[in-house]
């Protein structure tokens, strides 16, 4: 990264001349990592400081893209094959658009690993006896207020939270859509409601958390890096510098030179672009020293392969090779693959099936009261072995599970 240094001759017209240094910190900031929760006026509870806590998200999914493989990957491994029922027949409608659950089911299981939560709108029928349910996008979600009880009693909807502008990143009441929290007891009184399935995360009152999300910077890290050695190919490979300015000029104007720098030097944006300076005299001209970068490339290396892995690490991925990556040293012989698969298996993608169905299952059970659901996984191949196909629903456990899910491997 381009991290210019000013090195400044700072005489204060005083009879021992002093050098004063000034190091420019690197650009960006903090969004991806604020997460806290603020009351935005009386209805909204803010998400962030900007608010768009959901949005920083979704742009680390869409930019990192060792991190997009490892939610993709667990993803698809909870979808399976798509659901099962008792009955296929309950699968097929699950609102007048003609989404099927399976449609929904693949939506909201993005939306789960994504945020560490997922919303459903409710839609009662006339005689209040079925419902109809639609998949709302987690990221247009704040929560209202809380009851007496600690129970939200709403939550506003609106995709406008991200366009507005981070200085005011939130919208009035008039412009989102208020909606109750899902509740049968009401549904007379209320026939749209919204149901939003969180795990519990201490500290969290209003807003869920990722399981991932202690990696958020090292997930930023993966972006800056592949964003570095872009732009530093595109602009000629430049290496950092250092510069000493003889201007003897005031902490204001130090402080001008400083903010004019890091905008158009600093960051992985402006990594190897070309360094322009204009001066009324040769004598003002500073001087511009290369800084070699010996071991770069090592340097890099090893920080690539550090992030990968504790991106890995926060997402509980077993071994690289269940995304097709394969280490130095690795051998990646059948065995271990399987072994590292079934792990994987048991460990991550049976927990999120067992939560989201059993959620499913309830809802579902509105209009189906002997609904039974469970997701067909895909099948494991062995040396051109089919093993067992399994069905896990929301009742089984993860011991039973563990036990049916056990192959015999073939060495």
């Amino acid at each position: 990264m381009l991290i210019p240094h000013i090195m400044d001759n700072m005489a204060e017209k005083t009879e021992n001349k002093k050098f004063k240094f000034q190091m420019i910190p690197p650009s960006g900031g903090n969004k991806f990592f604020d997460h806290r929760e603020d009351f935005m006026s009386d209805e909204f509870i803010r998400f962030g400081e900007d608010n768009l806590f959901p949005q920083n998200t979704i742009e680390l999914y869409n930019r990192s893209s060792i991190h997009a493989a490892a939610v993709n990957a667990i993803v698809e491994g909870i979808i399976g094959k798509g659901l099962t029922a008792n009955n296929e027949f309950y699968l097929e409608k699950a609102n007048r658009k003609g989404e099927t659950w399976n449609d929904i089911f693949a939506k909201i299981t993005l939306d789960y690993k994504l945020h560490g939560s997922f919303a459903l709108e409710i839609i009662w029928s006339r005689d209040r006896l079925s419902i109809e349910a639609y998949h709302i996008d987690f990221a247009n979600l704040r929560a209202g207020e809380k009851d007496h009880r600690g129970y939200i009693d709403g939550y506003y909807i609106s995709s406008k939270w991200g366009k507005i502008g981070r200085a005011r990143s939130f919208v009035s009441e008039e412009e989102a859509l208020y909606i109750p929290t899902f509740d049968p007891e009401k549904k007379n009184e209320q026939p749209t409601q919204i149901y939003v399935h969180k795990n519990y995360r201490p500290g969290q009152q209003y807003y869920p958390l990722p399981d991932y999300v202690g990696a958020y910077r090292v997930i930023e890290l993966d972006m800056e890096i592949d964003n570095f050695h872009t732009c530093n190919i595109r602009n000629g490979l430049a290496p950092s510098l250092s510069i000493t300015t003889f201007t003897n000029g005031s902490d204001d104007q130090l402080r001008d030179i400083e903010a004019q720098l890091n905008a158009n030097y600093g960051g992985t944006d402006n990594a190897g672009s070309l360094m322009y300076i204009d001066v009324d005299s040769p004598e003002n001209a500073p001087v511009i020293t290369p800084i070699p970068q010996n071991g770069a490339d090592g340097y890099y290396t090893a920080i690539n392969d550090l992030v990968v892995q504790k991106i890995l690490t926060a997402h509980r991925i077993t071994s690289p090779m269940i995304l097709g990556i394969k280490t130095e040293g690795q051998l990646g012989g059948r065995s271990e693959v399987i072994d590292a698969y079934l792990l994987f298996q048991n460990s991550v993608i049976v927990p999120f099936q067992q939560s989201i169905l059993a959620s499913l299952e309830g809802i579902m059970q509105i209009n189906y009261p002997d609904i039974v659901l469970g997701v067909e996984q895909k099948k494991l191949y062995s040396d051109g072995i089919e093993e067992d196909e399994v069905i896990v629903d929301a009742d089984t456990t993860s011991q039973e599970e563990a036990d049916i899910q056990q192959p015999e491997l073939i060495s």
